[in-house]
């Protein structure tokens, strides 16, 4: 009778010792198949991050070359005024105006605005004062001389119109 008891302790003994050893097993499995899928993700994002970086140089590059396409033509007719051998300083003063239209009118099609004319308000969101000066007949923060046109794409400023303020 003791023997069965002893067979008996010995089996229950293995059962629950059977039963630990799937339990961790399952755990270690499910570890790895975490640590499988972080792998996973995290490769995903590496490979995410370098498309990105892709997509934005070629885009980047793409823009360039959108905004040269624009401007050689402006390029080509300095090149050709250049190149005339005409020695009318009338027609040459015509010529530049003329090629100045074109660029600035290429400018606009890019989305680009000058501002910063005499008589309108300053502002040094967009205006750069280099100089001030005191006159009666102009209104308080009014430019009084542009130096410099400033210029901008929506909101952005490319560059501070430099001015001159007065009062």
């Amino acid at each position: 009778m003791e023997e069965k008891k002893d067979e008996i302790c010995t089996e229950q003994t293995e059962d629950t010792a059977a039963e630990p050893i799937s339990e961790i097993d399952a755990i270690k499995n499910e570890l790895n198949d975490t640590k499988q899928q972080l792998l996973r993700m995290a490769a995903d994002y590496d490979n995410f991050r370098k498309r990105s970086r892709r997509e934005q140089e070629t885009t980047f590059t793409n823009a360039k070359v959108y905004v040269m396409k624009e401007i050689l033509p402006v390029i080509d007719n300095f090149e050709r005024a250049a190149q005339s051998e005409q020695t009318n300083v009338e027609d040459y003063k015509k010529g530049i105006d003329m090629i100045f239209e074109q660029l600035m009118q290429t400018i606009a099609k890019l989305g680009v605005e000058s501002f910063g004319e005499a008589g309108d308000a300053f502002d040094p969101n967009f205006h750069n004062a280099v100089m001030h000066i005191e006159d009666d007949s102009l209104g308080e923060n009014v430019i009084s001389k542009v130096f410099q046109k400033g210029y901008k794409i929506g909101d952005t400023v490319v560059r501070h119109a430099m001015v001159e303020t007065a009062n």
